[in-house]
């Protein structure tokens, strides 16, 4: 069986290093893009087991991709968790709508990261959903 694959969606160069480096440290292989349409794309070539969309990227935002990620019936079983260094009332509950299935603010927690992102891999049968707010 090969290791998990995660997309990570990030605009922030070092934001996306610790991601990739904290993932790959757990034996995950991880894909980036640096905006929301390279994100899209590579999301629909590669079918990633996970996708990791930070909220606040150039032109078309994170929520707005997730949205069409979710709409695509090529996408919408990928699991998508929000990811946002701007905690403020009222992202979780856009995150939420707009189809993320999580949602986690920034900083990482370096320690708790992978195996938080590992609860949101499917197969997800009838074992309880993982908390959908984290402060990673």
């Amino acid at each position: 069986m090969s290791a998990p694959l995660f997309l990570i969606v990030e605009d922030n160069a070092i934001n996306l290093e610790l991601a990739r480096d904290l993932l790959e440290l757990e034996g995950f292989q991880v894909l980036s893009a640096r905006d929301a349409v390279e994100g899209c794309r590579l999301a629909r070539q590669c079918q990633p087991d996970l996708i990791l969309m930070d909220i606040s990227l150039p032109g078309m935002d994170g929520l707005a991709a997730t949205r069409q990620l979710k709409g695509d019936p090529a996408t919408a079983g990928i699991p998508v968790v929000a990811l946002t260094a701007h905690a403020m009332r009222g992202d979780e509950p856009a995150a939420l709508l707009a189809g993320c299935d999580g949602y986690l603010s920034k900083p990482i927690n370096t320690r708790a990261f992978a195996g938080t992102l590992r609860a949101w891999l499917k197969p997800q049968t009838k074992s309880p959903q993982p908390s959908l707010v984290n402060t990673l």
